[in-house]
């Protein structure tokens, strides 16, 4: 059955579901944007001046400036994904979510909605780490643009993410599944702390099918001009990968997967 739909229900819905985001991310800003930044810094002293102190530079870059791109999509990739599973979930539980379906909002705008909460804080906590290792390094920027549109569609894909865990998730402990044995590996080995392009041929070839590699070679063009990948090739599979989320995350809504008793 098709909603009746109303211009200024679908804003006032969608304005609504970004201020109770927000208001929750900020209400308890000590476990949403404290932890994430120290846990960063300490990689970021471990592996950049510590560790990094005895690697060589990488493109010509020093290691320390090499890793900060990469922990910050960390950041982004983690809080982003974290912030709408965890809150998608939560309205489940509670039962608030069949309030938001039996409304006049179309459902495109509550997984916008939701989606946009996990975009935010992305955004502040990336911002965040990138100040933080500001203090260590000098940074550099090439390209502006690149740098906001892949933290954006990098944003929006794992936000988009974790509403799908959200969606198949039956428990708050099934949320934490995902990020420990998915998005870690994952993480750990697409480019953040190493170059692809140093790894052997066949090597290169299998990180290619990890879809972050895109993403952190993406984004460290974006500061540096360097990348392994050709950045338009990067910036066509992330755009691929958040509409095929996108459509998958609205379908099941639609269809009320995992909404239902």
């Amino acid at each position: 059955m098709n909603k009746p739909v109303n211009d200024y229900s679908i804003f006032n819905g969608f304005y609504t579901i970004i201020r109770r985001e927000l208001m929750r991310i900020f209400r308890i800003w000590v476990q949403t944007i404290i932890p994430p930044v120290i846990s960063q810094g300490l990689y970021f002293v471990i592996f950049g001046g510590i560790i990094g102190s005895q690697i060589s530079s990488i493109s010509g870059i020093n290691y320390m400036q090499f890793l900060v791109p990469g922990l910050v999509m960390m950041a982004i990739i983690t809080n982003s994904f974290g912030n709408t599973a965890s809150s998608f979930f939560g309205s489940k539980f509670q039962k608030n979510i069949e309030e938001m379906l039996i409304s006049p909002l179309p459902n495109w705008t509550i997984l916008l909605g939701f989606v946009s909460g996990g975009v935010i804080r992305g955004f502040i906590n990336g911002f965040i780490v990138l100040l933080v290792t500001a203090f260590f390094v000098p940074l550099s920027v090439f390209n502006l643009p690149i740098i906001i549109i892949f933290s954006f569609f990098t944003a929006m894909l794992f936000a988009l993410f974790g509403f799908l865990n959200g969606l198949f998730a039956n428990s708050f402990d099934e949320i934490s599944i995902i990020p420990t044995f998915v998005l870690t590996p994952l993480t750990y080995l697409g480019g953040v702390f190493y170059s692809i392009s140093s790894l052997p041929s066949f090597w290169q070839n299998v990180s290619k099918i990890n879809p972050i590699v895109y993403m952190v070679d993406g984004f460290r063009y974006g500061f540096y001009g360097i990348s392994s990948i050709n950045i338009f090739t990067s910036l066509i599979v992330l755009i691929s990968v958040n509409l095929l989320l996108f459509l998958t995350n609205w379908h099941l809504l639609n269809k009320g997967y995992g909404l239902k008793n």
